[in-house]
Formats: C-alpha cells, sequence, structure tokens
C-alpha cells in the first residue's frame, strides 16, 4: 500500500469541472396541477373586449383581491393584467388559504366557449412549487 493520495472524480465533481457549477443551482421549479374550472364574472367585465384576444394555453395571473362580496376573492387577469374575471366562489377556499401563506399559484386557459349570452373560459389552477 502506498503512501500517496489517490485523486478520484465523483459524478458531481466532474459535472463542475466540466459544466460549472450553474449545472448543478438551478431553480427547483416545477408546476403542480391542482384543479380545473372556469374564470367567473366574464359578463361583468367593464372591458369584454379583453376576452377577444384569450387563446387556449394563455398563461393567467391570480391574484388576491379585498372584496366586500367575497372574503376569499381571487381575481384572474392576463399577462398583460388586464382583469378577466374570478375563481368562483365555491372552489377559491383552499386556493385564497395556499395564496395567503405566501404559495403562488397560477393558471393556464384549457377551453373557451361562446355561449350566446356569455363567454365560458376554462382554466387549470396550478401551485408553482420551487
Amino acid at each position: 500500500m502506498s503512501n500517496e493520495l489517490t485523486k478520484r472524480k465523483t459524478e458531481i465533481a466532474a459535472v463542475m469541472a466540466e459544466k460549472g457549477a450553474g449545472e448543478l443551482i438551478k431553480p427547483l421549479k416545477q408546476e403542480i396541477h391542482l384543479f380545473d374550472t372556469f374564470v367567473a364574472g366574464t359578463t361583468h367585465l367593464e372591458d369584454p373586449a379583453v376576452l377577444e384576444d384569450l387563446m387556449i394555453g394563455d398563461p393567467l395571473v391570480l391574484q388576491r383581491e379585498d372584496n366586500k362580496f367575497d372574503d376569499k376573492a381571487i381575481l384572474i387577469l392576463t399577462n398583460e393584467m388586464k382583469k378577466i374575471g374570478y375563481v368562483p366562489e365555491r372552489d377559491n377556499v383552499v386556493f385564497s388559504r395556499l395564496m395567503d401563506a405566501g404559495k403562488l399559484l397560477k393558471a393556464k386557459i384549457t377551453k373557451i366557449e361562446d355561449r350566446k349570452s356569455f363567454t365560458r373560459i376554462s382554466i387549470a389552477i396550478y401551485l408553482v412549487d420551487f
């Protein structure tokens, strides 16, 4: 047996040597699908023209709102921060609690239906986990 030190490269050390630490230290971001619902209140918009630009797959912003009619109200906005409606009151209890606890939720449009008197926009809600 020799008194010499043997240099061994582990997988982590090999990746760092070859590609740098940036390959190992990446944001651990994952979207977790939580629920499917629809956008409530599309018939009460100040500017209903905003609905004309929506497309399936569009990402949406969810934002808590101080609302005298619903203390768990969650606004649904386009990426340009234009209001398109709300998460339905019957569905917003758990989501409002998650958002109040600092969790990031977002949504995507899954279906758009013209139903003569209103536009029904179906959405999927996701938890963004870091």
